[in-house]
């Protein structure tokens, strides 16, 4: 089957032959990226929806950028696909993007970019650090949890601060980060 032919299927409207469309198109590599990026730019959400998806099976440094702008898709869902699609395609480039997601009043959003700064690790810590400090509560929970799965000591003092500040949530996914890097709490009673 041709690229034109596996896009017919992956937009079929039938999700097993798209799923199967998907994993055909993405051995195509970097010749089914032309034809993706048209699909990117339909009208249908479902259309863009998988195109992110394929790209999202696609190993290829210039897979990134194209989920980085299917960040700012219309639809939820595609930003949900691409968000799941940069977990497997860390990229400390859109840093900032997801950083602002955190703060979305979407929590599977919030969730998702979480999720890919995580796998983006220490490039992503000052901007995690800026959201504990000065981001909504939302925000700063989904924060705390990033930087306690991704484990460096350089948030350590913010982290210590948001500590003492901090919402139940995010006392409890500091102290999960202080155990991962072996930081014990010591609580004093003024005496």
């Amino acid at each position: 089957m041709s690229v034109e032919d596996l896009i017919r299927e992956l937009t079929s409207g039938d999700d097993e032959r798209a799923e199967a469309a998907a994993h055909r198109l993405a051995a195509f590599g970097a010749e089914a990226l032309p034809v993706l990026d048209r699909l990117l730019q339909s009208d249908e959400p479902d259309d863009r929806w998988w195109a992110v998806r394929t790209l999202a099976a696609i190993e290829q440094v210039s897979v990134a950028p194209r989920l980085a702008k299917a960040l700012q898709d219309p639809d939820p869902e595609v930003r949900q696909c691409a968000l799941l699609a940069l977990r497997h395609h860390p990229n400390h480039n859109v840093v900032p993007e997801l950083a602002a997601l955190l703060e979305s009043e979407d929590k599977m959003l919030a969730r998702l970019a979480g999720d890919a700064l995580v796998a983006i690790g220490g490039p992503a810590v000052n901007d995690l650090i800026e959201t504990l400090e000065n981001g909504s509560p939302g925000a700063q929970i989904e924060a705390a949890r990033a930087l306690a799965l991704i484990g460096d000591t350089r948030a350590v003092p913010a982290m210590f601060a948001a500590w003492e500040e901090g919402s139940t949530m995010v006392q409890h996914w500091i102290e999960q980060g202080f155990e991962k890097m072996g930081i014990g709490m010591v609580f004093f009673q003024p005496g």
